[in-house]
């Protein structure tokens, strides 16, 4: 599978690439994604391949960790009181990121709050380590860990 994605990705369609991305995320047992900005994503990867950009990241999926603030998508720290909450900002990371171009796909599990050292704390279930599935990833980014 990561050759097909490989040759998508050198075959230079953006949108198929993570099209293919998201296939792949939809079947893994990881959950290493509580929040996915798919129609979002894939919009921005159309108008790249129409119109490649020049950034260091142009046209480049990026997992954001779920305590990051993104404009438009949304940010619950894997906590349900924060379920829905979508941000009215960009932290500057973000804004740094989405001005080279790259493409924000999801947000990543963490322990709840960033609280935690397992990513078993998530209120949206934990994340499990993609090398043994009954093990965890460690640390409170155990989603970005497992989804990399």
């Amino acid at each position: 599978m990561l050759s097909e994605l490989k040759a998508t990705l050198l075959a230079g369609s953006a949108e198929e690439y993570l099209s293919r991305l998201y296939e792949r995320i939809e079947r893994g047992k990881l959950n290493a994604f509580t929040t996915l900005a798919r129609e979002t994503a894939l919009k921005e990867a159309k108008r790249f391949d129409q119109n490649p950009g020049k950034g260091l990241l142009a046209g480049v999926p990026i997992a954001i960790k779920e305590c990051i603030s993104t404009k438009g998508i949304e940010s619950n720290c894997s906590s349900r009181i924060l379920q829905g909450y979508i941000p009215p900002y960009d932290a500057h990371v973000i804004e740094r990121l989405r001005a080279e171009g790259a493409i924000i796909m999801g947000k990543t599990n963490m322990d709840e709050f960033a609280m935690g050292t397992s990513t078993e704390t998530s209120a949206f279930g934990p994340t499990r380590n993609p090398w043994d599935i009954d093990c965890v990833p460690g640390g409170s980014s155990g989603g970005s860990a497992a989804c990399v």
